[in-house]
């Protein structure tokens, strides 16, 4: 089955107290990849507000959405599933008091991980760990393979 165009997503490194908070999504645990939180961009909303309703749906956390620093493709040569990501930085807003919560059943896990942790985990995209607690530029990743 091939998609009519690519599917754009956001997703964001929520950063608290030096680590940051990864998800897993995928249906019964049958994958061990981990990503950013976020999801599919809705026409009529900037991707900024995208962003921040999803994490809202997927987290229950309320966010402040900073700058882009990442620009990734993801594609399955056999479905022909393609998906952009914009990838943000984001603090959380509000108390100290962080609940995760994930009324609509999306995410399965979340964790919250430092540098080292991350290193011993399977998540995409490839280049988030070098990415993440580098403030300095923006990166583009070219077209990789999605892996379940």
């Amino acid at each position: 089955m091939t998609q009519a165009r690519p599917r754009i997503a956001v997703r964001a490194a929520i950063l608290h107290e030096g680590r940051v908070l990864m998800v897993n999504a995928y249906p019964g645990e049958r994958s061990d990849l981990w990503c950013l939180p976020g999801g599919g961009v809705e026409r009529g909303q900037s991707l900024t507000e995208n962003l921040a309703r999803e994490i809202h749906e997927e987290t229950g956390l309320r966010v402040v959405i900073g700058p882009p620093f990442l620009v990734n493709e993801f594609h399955d040569p056999a479905s022909g599933f393609h998906q952009i990501e914009l990838h943000f930085r984001a603090v959380l807003s509000g108390g100290a008091d962080v609940v995760l919560d994930d009324p609509e059943g999306v995410v399965n896990r979340f964790r919250w991980v430092d540098r080292d942790e991350l290193s011993g985990l399977r998540y995409k995209p490839d280049s988030l760990i070098d990415l993440i607690w580098d403030s300095t530029a923006a990166h583009y990743d070219p077209l990789e393979r999605i892996v379940g």
